[in-house]
């Protein structure tokens, strides 16, 4: 498993509310490649919570769409936009149990339409949450004027 760098990191404007490591109320996600798959490391605290020690379900689909993302980003080098969200949510995901892994691999693609299928697991390992995420992907040309140059590991 190695580290994936972040390509926006030090971007002017910046912020994104899943990954930006200076947005003060983001969730300062870190992602991971392993073999096939992009891996979103991420601990939870009290204040993502819906019900008491339960993580938030919308917390749950942003931790879906942004590793899917990264998937993209990663496994495809270019960017894309989400088009459609579908979550099962199997188990409560507990914000006391410790580190989240949410674990995303390309599952199909038509054209430039990727479908990534995306797995929570909570700290024992156990899915609690399954998503199918379709992006729209985007052209090097689109990409590179959205400032994407690449996505390497460390």
């Amino acid at each position: 498993m190695k580290k994936i760098k972040n390509p926006w990191d030090g971007k002017e404007g910046y912020n994104c509310f899943g990954c930006a490591p200076g947005n003060p109320i983001g969730l300062h996600m870190q992602f991971y490649e392993d073999g096939d798959q992009v891996l979103g490391i991420w601990q939870p605290g009290t204040h993502h919570q819906g019900w008491i020690d339960t993580l938030h379900g919308g917390i749950i689909a942003t931790l879906v769409d942004e590793t899917g993302a990264w998937a993209i980003t990663r496994k495809l080098q270019t960017t894309a936009m989400t088009v459609r969200l579908n979550m099962q949510y199997r188990h409560p995901v507990m914000t006391t149990d410790g580190e989240i892994t949410v674990r995303a691999s390309i599952a199909n693609s038509l054209r430039n339409f990727v479908t990534v299928a995306v797995d929570v697991c909570d700290s024992h390992g156990k899915v609690c949450a399954h998503g199918e995420v379709t992006y729209c992907t985007f052209g090097p040309e689109q990409a590179r004027q959205m400032g994407f140059t690449g996505c390497e590991l460390e």
